[in-house]
């Protein structure tokens, strides 16, 4: 197989060790360390995670100004509770009116859930109940990893399938707590979701992420159907990182050029793709909040500069890769996210609105922030019924998927 160096690391020279000792702060010393030292026979599996939180620090760091902006700009509002309130009494009507164009009407005729006090990651055992097989192994690799949600009455006939990523800023690739609400309203629905674990930065370099979740992919396309899911019938879902690694897996069906651990042949389409508060551009350097974003890809995930390699970041920005016969997407964002900005949802969705051939929906949430479907109630029920309603569209209308004017 031939050596791509696009995206394969060919390996440190004694020059560009030199240059990293001469251009590399603490926060570069300190994450070299940690992963050194991870890969000390007998104990470096133990301490693998002093490596996730030294990354878990410096992205932390990068987002920490705009975080406490944003927090002050609330405190010295006055006025920013009553706003705050009206925000969240709109969400239905707000998703309700985003749906409408690409659903029927009659599949709009439903009772919208009631906004809820209690954060959903209170009632995570409520919505577990829904988990039928844990820890099942999609590849070779120790972590891949994923859990089997769907009800203990599924009818006969093959499960529409939705297969999780959860997020962690490249950092973290845990299955555990993340999607939950929407995983529990889709298992209810009949469907069949698979959440899954992915290796993660610094002790993985990217694109071992995305390798991971098109493995994933390829596992259900051939195996779903043990758990009575529909091997022809599968969508993929995500939120923050998770988000990004859904979109991207979506818009690079079957690319061989990132399936190298893969068997042959494997399948890595999906039917459709929600992206749930995701970044979607890894080249941009227009503002401060991009810059220092890129600052922690180089530092942290990709671990090579974009000056020197800019072929890797954009062939890892989903917006850059929106292709005529891109699947149906979703998008959903909250305007009030201070971690990835709006802007991020609006102009990957103008793309593929411009581009793609299939259809696209785009639900914008006033005021919501980044992480909502874990601590908003007053949200989250109605964004798992949006993505419920979308997906069975799409699933339903599977043959017609190919064209905006017929669906």
């Amino acid at each position: 197989m031939t050596e791509r160096p696009d995206i394969r690391y060919p390996g440190p020279t004694l020059t560009t060790r030199l240059q990293w000792l001469r251009e590399a702060g603490p926060a570069d010393y300190l994450l070299a360390a940690s992963v050194a030292s991870a890969s000390l026979p007998v104990i470096g599996k133990q301490l693998e995670p002093l490596g996730v939180l030294t990354a878990m620090s410096i992205w932390g760091s990068r987002h920490a100004p705009d975080f406490l902006a944003a927090t002050a700009r609330a405190l010295l509002n006055p006025a920013d509770p009553e706003i705050k309130r009206r925000e969240r009494e709109v969400t239905n009507a707000v998703t309700e009116a985003a749906l409408r164009g690409l659903l029927a009407p009659k599949d709009l005729e439903i009772d919208w859930p009631h906004p809820e006090r209690t954060p959903p990651l209170w009632k995570l055992r409520t919505h577990r109940r829904h988990v039928h097989r844990t820890s099942v192994r999609y590849g070779p690799r120790p972590s891949q990893l994923l859990d089997v949600w769907r009800r203990d009455d599924l009818p006969a006939h093959p499960a529409p399938v939705l297969l999780f990523v959860p997020g962690g800023a490249w950092v973290h690739g845990s299955r555990m707590l993340q999607g939950y609400a929407m995983m529990s309203h889709l298992a209810e629905k009949g469907w069949v979701c698979l959440s899954i674990d992915y290796r993660v930065a610094p002790h993985h370099r990217w694109p071992a992420h995305l390798t991971d979740v098109k493995t994933a992919i390829a596992w259900a396309r051939a195996n779903v159907d043990r758990f009575g899911g529909d091997r022809n019938f599968v969508t993929i879902a995500g939120c923050s990182a998770g988000g990004h690694l859904a979109a991207l897996a979506g818009l690079t069906a079957n690319d061989p050029e990132l399936q190298d651990e893969l068997p042959e042949g494997s399948d890595t389409s999906v039917d459709a793709v929600v992206g749930v508060y995701g970044r979607y551009d890894w080249e941009d350097r227009s503002t401060v909040e991009r810059v220092r974003f890129v600052d922690f890809l180089e530092r942290v995930v990709v671990k090579r500069s974009i000056d020197k390699h800019p072929e890797v970041f954009r062939k890892a920005s989903p917006i850059a890769r929106v292709h005529p016969e891109a699947p149906p997407f979703l998008v959903v964002h909250g305007t009030g996210d201070s971690v990835i900005p709006v802007a991020q949802a609006r102009s990957f969705v103008d793309r593929l609105q411009q581009v793609s051939r299939s259809v696209v929906g785009y639900l914008e949430l006033p005021g919501a922030g980044h992480g909502f479907d874990m601590t908003d109630g007053a949200r989250t029920g109605a964004v798992s019924t949006a993505i419920g309603l979308f997906l069975n569209h799409i699933h339903r209308n599977r043959s017609l998927i190919g064209a905006k004017e017929v669906i």
